[in-house]
């Protein structure tokens, strides 16, 4: 394999890897067609945001003790049982979908279930990660490649739910995507893991997510990478939540303006996804993570006042670059300092900060865009996110 695909040398994470680059765009398919059809059913905004908010909310409250069940349990396992559910939840959207009897009602409670499932499916898919690479050197580069995969499907997936939603109806989005999950289970049930170490007998539930929080506080690399993560997702991340607003009442354009924004932030993503699957090992990345933090803030201010759109094209490029760099590099850190003992409840921690968080940004900043303009909201937001970010650079520099 080439330097930049070296992870996928391993039999465990190249058979994994399918599975996930089949079930990834069928997500992002289901993503786009639930919204879609929410509005279709409705026409209204505050629906849209109520689907949005149940299917993100409980990872932001769940994800705790979603992680106490990863270090306890088969991680495998686990996985098989949240995709099946996850397939499960996606073939009856598409059967509701099928007979015209969805209402907003069973999209809210679909999208919450949904929720639920992945506050357990996510830190276990980032905790298993370790255990799929034979050479523990090549865990930077899996976990790279995973970035590389998701923001990949960013691009395939919803193109493929718009061209299936109008040749065919949502239905059929809800259905493509539930099989698509049959590659990830055929996938897991390929793999063979190595015998775990032995453990000692797990604590009580509650004391084991006390001892997981007193774990990632203890360890300062750790505890600053958290707080980073947080910070980018709650002060810079919801700028994807304006972008309607950019396209439309700013540059004067129309859903394909949107379009074209949006892709510009995905290929920034994917640059930054590259840019850390080619590196060799994590030596100065930290020193790379805290150039990237605080050029995010200065990213995020420089769109919010760019005047015309060829300033905004390359700026959203450099934006998804260096949020990337600063979330995917900061998972790299806390993957190869965490103890194995601990690794499923701090990448819960990991999940909560990224994207737990993401809805109560996205809340607070909509809010205050609605009340005191979009560009001096983004601008603050900008200017939080650079002192968020040298903050990150003082910590990490003692």
């Amino acid at each position: 394999m080439p330097p930049i695909l070296r992870a996928l040398e391993s039999r465990n994470y190249r058979i994994y890897f399918a599975g996930q680059l089949i079930s990834l765009a069928g997500t992002w398919m289901q993503q786009v067609a639930m919204v879609w059809l929410a509005y279709r059913l409705t026409g209204s905004a505050l629906v849209l945001g109520v689907v949005g908010f149940a299917s993100q909310i409980p990872i932001l409250v769940f994800s705790a003790i979603g992680g106490v069940i990863t270090d306890r349990f088969d991680k495998r396992r686990l996985l098989l049982a949240t995709q099946a559910l996850s397939m499960v939840q996606a073939l009856g959207l598409a059967a509701l979908a099928s007979q015209g009897s969805a209402t907003p009602a069973h999209l809210i409670a679909l999208a919450f279930g949904l929720g639920l499932i992945n506050a357990l499916d996510v830190p276990t898919r980032q905790a298993i990660a370790v255990q799929l690479v034979d050479n523990k050197a090549d865990l930077p580069n899996a976990i790279a490649l995973n970035s590389f995969l998701m923001n990949a499907a960013r691009f395939v997936g919803p193109s493929l739910a718009g061209f299936v939603v109008a040749l065919a109806g949502e239905a059929v989005c809800f259905l493509l995507n539930g099989l698509s999950y049959l590659a990830v289970l055929l996938a897991l049930l390929a793999i063979r893991l190595p015998a775990g170490e032995a453990r000692k007998p797990p604590a009580p539930p509650l004391q084991a997510l006390r001892e997981g929080l007193a774990y990632a506080a203890g360890q300062a690399e750790i505890r600053a990478s958290l707080l980073l993560v947080a910070t980018t997702s709650f002060l810079a991340a919801p700028y994807v939540v304006l972008m309607p607003l950019f396209a439309r009442e700013i540059f004067g354009g129309d859903a394909r303006l949107y379009g074209l924004l949006l892709g510009c932030s995905g290929a920034g993503s994917l640059l930054g996804s590259a840019y850390l699957a080619s590196r060799q090992d994590t030596t100065g990345l930290t020193r790379k993570v805290a150039l990237a933090a605080p050029a995010v803030g200065v990213c995020v201010a420089l769109f919010a006042l760019s005047p015309a759109l060829w300033m905004a094209v390359p700026v959203l490029l450099a934006l998804g670059l260096t949020i990337i760099v600063t979330v995917a590099g900061s998972n790299t850190l806390i993957q190869t300092r965490v103890d194995n003992a601990f690794r499923g409840r701090v990448m819960a921690l990991f999940t909560m900060a990224f994207l737990g968080v993401a809805p109560l940004g996205s809340f607070v900043v909509g809010s205050l865009a609605h009340a005191a303009g979009v560009r001096p909201t983004l601008v603050l937001c900008g200017l939080l996110t650079v002192a968020a970010g040298l903050a990150y650079r003082r910590r990490t520099a003692d």
